[in-house]
């Protein structure tokens, strides 16, 4: 008779661990590098403006960086981090924005380390793909700005809170300090990289008082202490970028931006977790919100579903509020939303990790509509091309006069160097940094006669001026105080130089204005005669 060697059962039960540390390395392995070849396909395509911007300001001595910013209106941390990295990888297309793919590629690990530790390893698993495949993610781990960090950044600040505030046991206090230490570290770091942090941070504000009502007068005093070292420690951190920050809330704002309508508000899903894939991550991760929210422990709410609900205020409370501000000081734009992915990143792997195969359906059908359909732009601006078909006609002391002025530093990474820049307030010292300071007012005082008669005196004879001016396919982006201005002045600044009889036309790019592109320019090369 065969007999079969066995081995004792703590012997077996030890293998799962050993296979868990090679099995989940490994999975986390595969998922980077997936989502690697994902977010490369397009890390060559031309620079746009704020692309330009952050080459620009990254590339002078590090010392110099927050002084620069007060003429933006940005924080100084991911600018520091592309001075720092330009030296090791270069100032390409690619280079810089290898750097953001960095930071995309850190949300799968650490969406799988949040997911797994709030709510269970199927939950880690499903943030880890959705991260990968994350189409917001992936346009902005193609772009040289910072909206990948804040991505990742937020993904830390709301792991930990929920872990400070909501998973952490009564007993485990070390637990609470050291989550809540990480709340700070991470909310800090995020307020430095982008402003729109300071809307995340409502949010939890907004569902720590939802968790506080929902604990008992006891836990309500541990939430006190815990918020205490957690958003006293970030505003410690943050408090020597405060006077900057009401210097560039008085001068600098964004006078690019109209007040958004209800319809921006209700793409914001859309937008973050993919157009095409939307529906289906609705329907499947709706199904596992229920299921956790209808769960009862002795009566009360158990802590998989007051996750939900914190996850679920964090993220709209967040968007309200920057939905609301700007009805008073319009700055919305789409990118920014990255301050409010985590939370509905976090909330959808929740549902799809808790609703059975419908949840691995959901999840399948929506990375595939991820892949395929809601890919980032090709083209974010013409103005390599641009630059590459007017700079064999130019030469150094050439004046470049770019009347839409936040071209400029886009356009200086591009065209030739020793050639001269002006823009509608005058010439243009330093090409890496647009001065946002009070510039509506400065705008409007300007004029043609004014501004521009004296660059065309100066020019000497047999001197080339490239007039390049923004082309404008619909009024609506052009109606916001800044952007209005100019456009009627860079139609008045192309009918002023085109009747001054010293200069002839000899060269314009693009040759026609169709079809459309993103962040369109148009230059027009002249020749001084006279």
């Amino acid at each position: 008779m065969a007999t079969y060697a066995t081995k004792p059962a703590w012997e077996l039960g030890a293998r799962a661990p050993v296979r868990a540390r090679i099995a989940v390395p490994l999975g986390l392995g595969v998922l980077v590098l997936l989502s690697a070849y994902v977010r490369t396909r397009n890390a060559g395509v031309g620079f746009w403006i704020d692309e330009g911007l952050s080459v620009g300001i990254a590339g002078r001595p590090l010392t110099d960086i927050p002084g620069v910013l007060r003429q933006d209106g940005s924080p100084p941390l991911y600018y520091v981090l592309v001075h720092l990295w330009m030296p090791l990888a270069g100032d390409s297309e690619a280079a810089t924005r290898a750097l953001s793919l960095l930071f995309g590629l850190l949300c799968v690990p650490v969406a799988w380390w949040g997911g797994r530790l709030v709510l269970g390893a199927r939950t880690g698993w499903m943030a880890a793909m959705l991260a990968a495949a994350n189409p917001f993610v992936t346009q902005y781990a193609q772009e040289t700005r910072m909206y990948a960090l804040v991505a990742l950044l937020g993904l830390v600040a709301v792991i930990c809170w929920l872990q400070a505030f909501v998973a952490a046991p009564p007993a485990g206090g070390g637990v609470r300090v050291r989550a809540a230490i990480g709340v700070a570290a991470a909310f800090a770091a995020m307020l430095y990289t982008h402003n729109w942090a300071a809307f995340l941070g409502l949010g939890t504000v907004a569902a720590l008082l939802v968790v506080a009502a929902l604990a008992g007068a006891a836990e309500r005093r541990r939430l006190l202490r815990t918020a205490l070292v957690a958003y006293g420690g970030a505003a410690a951190l943050y408090l020597p970028w405060l006077p900057t920050l009401l210097y560039q809330a008085t001068h600098t704002g964004a006078p690019w931006s109209n007040p958004p309508d209800l319809a921006d508000l209700a793409e914001v899903p859309a937008r973050l977790l993919g157009e095409t894939a939307e529906i289906a991550l609705a329907l499947a991760a709706g199904a596992g919100l229920v299921a956790i929210l209808a769960r009862r422990e002795e009566r009360r709410l158990g802590a998989p579903a007051r996750m939900v609900i914190a996850l679920a205020v964090i993220g709209v409370a967040c968007v309200v509020a920057a939905w609301l501000s700007s009805q008073l000081t319009p700055a919305w734009a789409p990118r920014y939303l990255a301050a409010a992915l985590p939370p509905f990143l976090l909330l959808a792997a929740a549902g799809l990790g808790h609703a059975g195969r419908l949840g691995i359906a959901g999840l399948v059908l929506a990375v595939a509509l991820s892949a395929g359909a809601d890919r980032p732009p090709r083209e974010k601006s013409n103005v390599r091309d641009v630059a590459e078909a007017v700079a064999p006609s130019l030469r150094p002391g050439d004046l470049v006069v770019a009347t839409q002025p936040e071209q400029v530093p886009v356009l200086a990474y591009y065209l030739p160097g020793g050639v001269r820049f002006a823009t509608l307030t005058g010439e243009v010292r330093d090409l890496g940094v647009t001065d946002w300071r009070d510039g509506v007012e400065r705008l409007r005082r300007t004029s043609a006669e004014r501004d521009l008669a004296p660059l065309l005196d100066a020019l000497a004879p047999g001197r080339r001026l490239a007039l390049v001016q923004p082309i404008v396919y619909d009024l609506k982006p052009w109606s916001a105080p800044w952007t209005e201005l100019v456009r009627l002045r860079s139609e008045e600044w192309g009918q002023f130089v085109s009747t001054d009889r010293r200069f002839g036309a000899t060269k314009q790019a693009p040759a026609s204005v169709f079809p459309r592109r993103p962040n369109p320019v148009r230059a027009t090369v002249y020749l001084k005669t006279g």
